[in-house]
């Protein structure tokens, strides 16, 4: 049911770009069940303008607590613009979901939020069958991280993420913000990602914000292409979204990388950091760069 209301959610946006669903389009929707239909390319809104960023932001970002490797990723992440863009101020509850083992975001947010929010990490479900040795691990790198440095970590909180058994990460309408960074894919080869919207939408206090940064594909890639790429169109996680209630506040093109052909043998990860292929055209990969990443800002709506 829920994918049916994505793919009713996805053809709306191919017709008008807006969320609400026709009968017409429901019904045929319901017909196509889980199968979605490729859509052609949907230009991005314009992109909301980024003000100077403030003062306690730039301090986290250029912080020297944070990891040299880490800092490397700037020129490709866009950290300080990404959350200026989403509008996270140091007084807001931010729950981060799947920020990895390594917490590259976390880095940021946590010292940010520290004295006047609160920084939630929601990481993979250690004790769920379903969570892979390579999640539990990543579980056990984040805790082993926040625990080293006390100084900046103590008020993180640790909570967990996977629906439909861990979707509670926090209270319902708590949240002023929900974050996820290029994890969208993942969740849809595990087959819950509307699942995962809805749970967001659940968080987020009326008003708040949704922030989702993923691996842009080609308009007409396909879900199954998705799952083996890592590549996701603008069109599903926009249905995705339209379906769990939320509309769409802005894009912006700051994680936008037009070297991406996004055409690899092994997907999305033949790039680096990743570099799956180790030595082989390592100097061409490392000349693209990371993805070209789509950066949308959804809204709960405040009825």
């Amino acid at each position: 049911m829920a994918l049916a209301m994505v793919a009713s959610a996805f053809l709306s946006a191919q017709r008008s770009m807006n969320p609400t669903l026709t009968p017409f389009v429901a019904a045929l929707a319901m017909t196509l069940g889980s199968m979605l239909l490729p859509l052609p390319s949907l230009a991005l809104e314009a992109p909301v303008a980024i003000k100077e960023a403030p003062k306690a932001l730039r301090e986290a970002v250029e912080s020297p607590q944070r990891s040299a490797e880490f800092r490397k990723r700037d020129a490709y992440r866009h950290p300080l613009e990404t959350l200026e863009f989403f509008g996270v101020e140091p007084t807001m509850n931010v729950v981060e979901i799947w920020p990895g083992g390594g917490g590259w975001y976390t880095e940021i947010l946590a010292p940010y939020l520290r004295d006047q929010g609160r920084y939630v990490g929601a990481i993979q479900p250690y004790t769920l069958p379903q969570t892979d040795d390579y999640a539990r691990r990543g579980a056990d790198r984040f805790k082993a991280k926040l625990a080293a440095n006390p100084a900046v970590y103590d008020r993180t909180v640790v909570s967990e993420f996977r629906p439909p058994e861990r979707a509670d990460t926090v209270p319902a309408g708590t949240a002023d913000v929900v974050l996820t960074f290029r994890n969208v894919h993942n969740w849809i080869e595990g087959g819950f990602e509307a699942a995962a919207f809805e749970a967001f939408y659940k968080m987020l206090k009326p008003g708040g914000t949704l922030g989702v940064v993923e691996h842009r594909a080609k308009p007409g890639t396909t879900r199954e292409q998705s799952i083996d790429s890592g590549y996701v169109t603008e069109a599903y996680i926009r249905a995705l979204a339209y379906s769990a209630g939320f509309e769409l506040a802005g894009s912006s093109p700051v994680n936008n990388n037009p070297n991406d052909s996004k055409d690899y043998p092994e997907g999305v990860w033949t790039l680096p950091p990743v570099l799956r292929l180790k030595d082989v055209d390592r100097a061409k990969y490392l000349a693209i760069g990371e993805s070209d990443r789509m950066t949308f800002r959804f809204v709960k709506p405040k009825r």
